[in-house]
């Protein structure tokens, strides 16, 4: 037999459209000679539906959409995900459709309640094995977290499966394949069943899935890997209950696994929330040439606008830099000088001001002066504003409140400083589109003479090295200065992270890359007297 997984792009809340490429996908698996589609996790609603699911409304809805979708499923079983409410409590379900009937139902077993996923939250944990069988192959249903333990599993092999069908809304962090390959050959070689994993693919606000779906045999080799990062229907030929070996995509790189996954996030934040486009400031520095990059890869240069906002201190290679990439990447270029507005600001206060010295106040407010001027034409012409801060800015505060953290998306708020350059290369060796020295001048926010980064902050190798191990690896204080990086360092890393928590509150929503990012699985209160390690 054959059966289908359908790596599907679905959008939260769109039932109608979520039903309508389900069905798609089952004619196109029939025409195709499977008997058995898979589709990924809350595929009929989309992931994740978060407090949604606090909502009765939101049930009846979705059982509406599953009871019309069974009517019109015939020639080909489907197995689709839904949330479910039956006696009065809530399930995160996969019912089986078959000639026009749901045939049975599974509920979820292992609900986590880490990271990202809050289920606990809104669901009921599952107790009960599924088990059916087509044309002499007994399948067994799980969902994402059911493979990450062991009872799911057992409960499967108990009842008599041979193969697990496990459903996913798995999102991308770096590294998280080797992850599942890891956790799927630890159930298979507990329980000795093949393991076919659906995974969704799409972003959704912050998260990105990678889809990047495959299947495993009873001993745990790759038969099948499907594609990252984009829509795919896969086939999976079984015979005696076995996977037959099929094709496997070579893994992604690293970097080319996270510039797809920003890719998507743009791509899909902007078209499933009904932006006509973007625009962004193009400074000439590094991290608003990679926002551009991405944004044109993702939209089209069409849909793409960069405007340059130079001040007194913006350099001339800044200038010429950002002129030349905007050429090349084909984007509509406006420069709106910021000089006079900043000059009417700085008379303004200048009986406020008088006898105090210059800081931090004039270096922000040039950069509130282009927040201001950005989101004017953002309201004017209905483009999303994409701010061009990255992770270690937002970990230790620099950046400013209403200036350059003014926006709708953040695109580079998971993306290290570190990380900006390694894909800002990776992207000129598809195809140079950022000057050559835009990646190798030190880079510098431009609001005073001759300033750079570096000035205010740790290298960014160091910066970068400590963020990763206090607030992605969640390591105490000592254990980081034992790690060989200098005690002022870490200690003064660590305060200003503690000290910048109301900014990143006040943040927009960003892709996330890392397995910890500043959104759904960064939750540290504003007001606290508690000092790490100090």
């Amino acid at each position: 037999m054959k059966l289908a997984v359908a790596q599907i792009n679905c959008t939260l809340g769109d039932l109608a459209g979520n039903a309508a490429k389900i069905l798609a996908c089952a004619e196109q698996a029939r025409q195709q000679g499977a008997t058995l589609l898979l589709t990924p996790e809350l595929s009929l609603c989309g992931y994740s539906p978060e407090d949604l699911l606090l909502r009765d409304g939101f049930y009846h809805a979705c059982d509406r959409a599953l009871h019309e979708l069974a009517l019109q499923v015939q020639g080909v079983t489907v197995v689709v995900g839904h949330p479910h409410e039956k006696g009065g409590k809530h399930y995160n379900a996969a019912s089986v459709l078959r000639d026009g009937k749901i045939v049975t139902t599974y509920h979820k077993h292992a609900l986590p309640n880490y990271s990202v996923f809050d289920e606990e939250r809104y669901f009921t944990r599952g107790t009960a094995p599924c088990v059916f069988e087509i044309e002499g192959v007994r399948f067994a249903l799980g969902i994402c977290a059911d493979i990450w333990q062991e009872h799911a599993a057992q409960h499967a092999l108990e009842a008599g499966a041979q193969v697990l069908l496990v459903l996913n809304a798995s999102p991308y962090h770096i590294g998280k394949q080797e992850s599942r390959y890891e956790a799927v050959r630890d159930r298979t070689s507990e329980t000795g069943l093949a393991v076919v994993y659906a995974n969704l693919v799409g972003g959704q606000d912050e998260l990105v899935f990678d889809g990047a779906s495959f299947a495993m045999d009873a001993q745990g080799k790759l038969t099948h890997q499907f594609a990252s990062f984009e829509e795919t229907l896969g086939l999976i030929e079984i015979r005696g209950g076995q996977l037959l070996a099929g094709k496997a995509m070579p893994a992604l790189r690293h970097e080319d696994s996270i510039y797809r996954a920003l890719c998507l996030g743009v791509k899909d934040y902007i078209g499933k929330n009904h932006f006509p486009g973007v625009l962004l400031g193009l400074s000439g520095g590094i991290d608003s040439a990679l926002t551009l990059a991405v944004a044109v890869d993702a939209l089209g240069a069409g849909k793409v606008r960069a405007v340059m906002m130079p001040s007194p201190y913006t350099a001339q290679i800044s200038l010429d830099d950002a002129r030349e990439m905007a050429a090349t990447l084909g984007v509509r270029y406006d420069v709106l000088d910021i000089r006079p507005a900043f000059d009417a600001y700085l008379a303004t206060l200048s009986q406020q001001f008088e006898g105090l010295a210059q800081d931090a106040t004039e270096e922000n407010i040039q950069a509130r002066i282009r927040g201001n001027l950005l989101m004017a034409l953002s309201n004017k012409f209905g483009s999303l504003v994409l701010t061009t801060g990255n992770k270690s800015e937002m970990t230790v505060g620099y950046c400013t409140l209403y200036g350059d953290m003014a926006g709708g998306f953040a695109v580079l708020k998971d993306v290290s400083k570190t990380w900006v350059y390694r894909l800002a290369s990776y992207r000129n060796s598809l195809g140079r589109v950022i000057p050559e020295r835009i990646i190798t001048r030190p880079p510098s926010a431009e609001l005073k003479p001759d300033q750079t980064d570096q000035d205010s902050l740790p290298p960014y190798d160091v910066l970068d090295g400590i963020m990763a191990c206090y607030v992605e690896k969640n390591l105490p204080i000592a254990e980081i200065i034992a790690r060989g990086y200098a005690e002022a360092d870490v200690r003064r890393v660590v305060k200003l992270i503690r000290i910048n928590e109301y900014k990143r509150r006040q943040a927009p929503v960003g892709v996330r890359i890392t397995d910890r990012g500043f959104g759904k699985d960064w939750r540290y209160p504003v007001t606290a007297r508690y000092q790490d390690g100090f």
